[in-house]
């Protein structure tokens, strides 16, 4: 046999299992737990951050909302105030045209005492009309003259030659010369027709009262016109006549009157502006309860009032009791004052569109029983 020690035998049990080591420590193990910490730490800021911009984006669109909220209250009370601004502004332009209208009537008013209507006749017939102003402080006199067969708004006759409202009387004439021309006429006087025309052609009105037939005024105002008149020279005192357009219907010679040929002698003589559209109220007059030259009464109450009347009628039928103020367009002021003057009706309002008028009045029995 050989020296060498023998080999040992391989055991055929599988060998035992090696105890489980324990945790192990030192450097790997520390750096190990020392991540999982900066993780969480990292986690818990990112978290914290999180909440932060959370609570900070509340509080910025709770302060943007606040901010909106601010500002838009700042926007609606400046609206507010803009719009009361405006609201006054408007009330106190409309107030400001409103007095300027009443004034300029007031002082187209207060000149009537100036106005003479001038009335030519023959044989007991109107053969033209005169509208002169004496100015008493230059001493001169204007006027502008109507042939009589000039086609007008006649009160409570309607559309006519200016003529016809002669046959009603000279307050009829009155009424239609002041409605026509926008210009107030209280007075007149009569003289026979050669003298009528001989003032127009020689351009002198010396001789004017002395031939009077008829008159309105008083003695004392007669005799101040007399004296102011017999003062005026030729060169003072221009009469023009108002241009018309002739039109023939059935053989008879009608004339239309040109009023807007003469717009610059009634803004310069009287101060009226044609055109302007708030020189006076436009009224339609209807006789709505059967009474003969009722409208006519009322329309003449109107004109003096410094009303225009541009038409008169009969309603659609005669049995209205109560007399009705419509409005159509303008300031229901307007149609207030109507019906004060008239002393009685109901004032409503219509929106029909149209240009003809801004109020139309149906003359009641209320008004009819009392004149």
């Amino acid at each position: 046999m050989s020296d060498e020690e023998p080999r040992p035998r391989r055991s055929k049990k599988p060998p035992a299992e090696a105890a489980p080591a324990e945790a192990e420590h030192g450097y790997r193990s520390t750096r190990r737990s020392s991540k999982v910490a900066k993780r969480g730490r990292r986690e818990e800021r990112a978290g914290a951050v999180r909440d932060a911009a959370a609570g900070l984006g509340r509080r910025i669109g709770r302060g943007l909302a606040l901010g909106v909220a601010f500002i838009a209250g700042i926007a609606l009370l400046g609206l507010i105030v803009v719009l009361t601004v405006n609201g006054i502004n408007g009330l106190a332009r409309w107030n400001a045209e409103r007095r300027a209208q009443e004034l300029a009537r007031q002082a187209v008013q207060a000149k009537s005492h100036e106005n003479l209507l001038v009335i030519g006749v023959q044989d007991g017939q109107s053969t033209g009309f005169l509208a002169m102003r004496v100015d008493r402080k230059a001493s001169r006199v204007f006027g502008i003259a109507i042939p009589d067969g000039a086609f007008v708004e006649v009160p409570g006759q309607g559309f006519e030659r200016i003529g016809d409202s002669y046959k009603a009387g000279p307050d009829v004439s009155l009424a239609t010369m002041s409605n026509y021309l926008s210009v107030p006429f209280d007075y007149y006087v009569t003289v026979d027709d050669a003298v009528y025309k001989s003032m127009l052609k020689a351009q002198d009105v010396s001789g004017l009262m002395p031939a009077v037939l008829g008159t309105n005024l008083t003695p004392a105002d007669r005799a101040d016109l007399t004296s102011a008149l017999s003062g005026v020279t030729t060169k003072n005192v221009g009469l023009a006549p108002l241009p018309v357009r002739s039109i023939t219907i059935g053989g008879v010679t009608y004339y239309e009157p040109q009023r807007d040929q003469i717009a610059d002698l009634l803004f310069s003589w009287w101060g009226v502006r044609l055109g302007s559209g708030k020189q006076a109220v436009r009224v339609i007059l209807y006789n709505g309860a059967g009474k003969p030259g009722v409208a006519g009464v009322a329309a003449r109450a109107l004109i003096k009032a410094g009303f225009r009347i541009v038409d008169t009628g009969n309603a659609d039928r005669f049995d209205y009791a109560t007399t009705q103020v419509i409005l159509y367009n303008g300031d229901p002021a307007d149609a207030i004052r109507v019906r004060d003057i008239l002393g009685t009706g109901v004032v409503s309002r219509r929106t029909q569109t149209q240009d003809i008028a801004d109020v139309v009045v149906i003359i009641g029995r209320d008004y009819a029983s009392k004149h």
